[in-house]
């Protein structure tokens, strides 16, 4: 049986330095006879121009729109687009190994009943400040430890048989920025009864560079809030990821060391409960920071715990906020993929 045959689809919208690393790793190491579209969605910098420049080389489809309408719609274009039998998708910001493509073509040709798959962050994140580390150190964690029957897609490093993807209409494009479109579509694929795997040897490497503001604004509003809709939506609360029991209990915990710390300002003899409460923080998430002592060493591990417990407290105060959303507003609806907008092909040969 031969491989199938694959096309790289890249939604970018002012992709900067990364793009510029994506489109360099993409050369390097992207088989010469697999498809590659490029879809610029609006932007302000020179990435349409970049696009074009790597197109009059390589031979890429560079797609764009004038005005920006989300990285689902921009995806949705480059599969309408495509070819090959794998589309495989990958974010701006992301850098590929010498073997992705190849681990992709050969999980399909041998797995015929795989409709996905998705990927992991590498553990060499890209941008060398804290923040940038912990964060995409721990995304490598949680998926290097998640279940390898995915429940999710992933929009930065997942492959899907063309023909499901079309049937099944896409990406949703009411998301309208980087947000769950990818997991509202995994979601989907579980419910039409298809398989997808997490392959945690198929990887690539992360290049944004995070800071507070951005890390909260979109951990918060762009992927917890409407994630927790989706969850409420479709029941899926399903022991895994970003879900798991152990996350979901050191959420109650960490609330509770929030009330316990309080309440210290009144009565010092709570400051005790307090401590027990995270000592059993520590003791349920030791594994975790096991993980970031042998990457870095112990001094980075012990600063990732303020930050750990920092994400629990607002993953707990995102998910009510969704949830009262939810029950006020009623279910996210599916928007199908359309082609009323006007986009430009500017493929170079």
């Amino acid at each position: 049986m031969s491989l199938p045959s694959i096309s790289l689809v890249i939604p970018v919208h002012n992709g900067g330095e990364h793009f510029r690393k994506c489109l360099s790793s993409v050369q390097q190491f992207v088989p010469s006879d697999t498809e590659i579209i490029i879809v610029v969605d609006g932007g302000t910098d020179d990435s349409l121009q970049v696009a074009q420049t790597f197109a009059r080389s390589s031979g890429a489809k560079v797609l764009h729109s004038s005005t920006a309408s989300g990285p689902a719609r921009a995806r949705n274009l480059g599969a309408r687009s495509a070819c090959g039998d794998i589309l495989f998708f990958i974010d701006a910001d992301v850098t590929l190994h010498p073997d992705t493509c190849a681990q992709i073509a050969t999980i399909f040709q041998h797995q015929p009943d795989l409709a996905a798959l998705i990927g992991s962050y590498d553990d060499a994140p890209g941008s060398p400040n804290f923040l940038s580390q912990y964060k995409n150190l721990f995304h490598h964690y949680t998926h290097q430890t998640a279940s390898e029957t995915a429940s999710t897609f992933w929009g930065a490093c997942g492959a899907i048989r063309r023909d499901i993807f079309l049937k099944i209409d896409g990406f949703d494009e009411s998301y309208r920025y980087p947000s769950v479109e990818d997991i509202e579509l995994g979601y989907r694929l579980k419910q039409g009864g298809y398989r997808i795997q997490l392959c945690k040897t198929v990887q690539v490497k992360h290049l944004k560079h995070w800071r507070l503001i951005s890390l909260l604004k979109a951990e918060i509003f762009y992927r917890a809030i409407p994630w927790t809709e989706l969850l409420w939506r479709d029941r899926q609360f399903i022991n895994d990821l970003n879900l798991k029991v152990s996350t979901r209990t050191s959420i109650l915990l960490t609330d509770l060391l929030l009330i316990a710390v309080i309440a210290s300002w009144w009565t010092t003899k709570v400051i005790i409960v307090a401590g027990v409460i995270g000592l059993i923080l520590l003791v349920i998430n030791r594994s975790v920071y096991q993980f970031f002592w042998q990457q870095r060493g112990l001094w980075f591990a012990c600063r990732t715990v303020p930050w750990h417990w920092l994400y629990f407290f607002y993953s707990g105060l995102a998910f009510g906020i969704g949830t009262l959303r939810y029950q006020l507003i009623g279910k996210p609806r599916v928007v199908k993929s359309n082609s009323q907008l006007p986009i430009h092909n500017s493929q170079l040969l």
